[in-house]
């Protein structure tokens, strides 16, 4: 009878105890905090990417911002014609005087070729220029301004070449560049630039003609028909051919302080 009676307590006790232990696993288990983990979570210390990429755009924007406040620094700069004129004067300097030195050498190319009476207008016309370059110059110093260095840039070749090139260029200077140079400087009111860039475009007028005449004697074999000798008014740089008035017709000055032009 004992051993009978001692089985049904021992299931008891072992139920009772499985009981207890389930029961203890639910509360652990309801007690625990669910762990998320998300796409953008980091180390301390380190930018997320989207953060990087946030900084990396304000920085953008920074640059943008000051690359557009320099563009309209320099539309500034460059609408002012006060400042423009000295940019245009500074360019008609260098126009000049490498003109000048173009023209001494196509004097010389003209000469080797036997063409005497257009290396003569080539000689006037670069002592013409280097009257202009000068003037220009002066304007710069008179403003302040920096004088640009120059290192003549050009290629010599045929006596015909070279005469359509200078056509050309006249024709450039005329038509373009001192027309628009005049413009600004006028918008400026700075009188002494516009005196200066006056007496070069009236006279490369007169440069183109002779030039063309030129150009027209060379094609008909008439090149001894041209002149022997021209006249330039150092104040202007106007050119004259065979005889000089009393006075320039540009500036002026008095005949007897012109520049004769009979050899090279």
């Amino acid at each position: 009878m004992k051993k009978l009676f001692l089985i049904p307590s021992m299931l008891l006790l072992f139920t009772g105890m499985l009981l207890t232990a389930c029961g203890n696993s639910g509360s652990d288990a309801s007690l625990k905090s669910p762990t998320l983990k998300t796409a953008d979570s980091t180390k301390p210390g380190e930018m997320s990417e989207t953060g990087e990429n946030e900084r990396n755009e304000g920085k953008n924007d920074e640059k943008d911002e000051k690359k557009s406040n320099q563009n309209q620094s320099n539309m500034t700069k460059s609408s002012d014609p006060k400042i423009k004129t000295i940019e245009n004067m500074q360019n008609a300097f260098k126009g000049e005087t490498t003109a000048s030195a173009k023209y001494a050498d196509y004097a010389k190319k003209a000469e080797q070729e036997g063409y005497h009476q257009i290396a003569l207008l080539f000689k006037a016309a670069s002592t013409s220029e280097n009257i202009h370059a000068n003037n220009h110059k002066a304007v710069l110093q008179e403003s302040g301004a920096a004088v640009p260095a120059v290192k003549p840039d050009y290629t010599v070749k045929s006596t015909k070449e070279n005469l359509e090139d200078a056509i050309k260029g006249e024709s450039y200077e005329i038509d373009t560049m001192y027309p628009d140079f005049i413009k600004t400087a006028n918008e400026a009111e700075n009188q002494i630039a516009l005196i200066s860039l006056n007496y070069a475009y009236k006279t490369e007028k007169k440069h183109k003609v002779l030039y063309e005449t030129a150009m027209a004697a060379l094609q008909n074999g008439a090149v001894k028909t041209l002149p022997t000798v021209y006249y330039v008014c150092p104040t202007c740089g106007n050119t004259y051919e065979t005889k000089a008035p009393a006075r320039c017709g540009i500036s002026m000055t008095p005949r007897e302080k012109f520049i004769t032009i009979l050899s090279l």
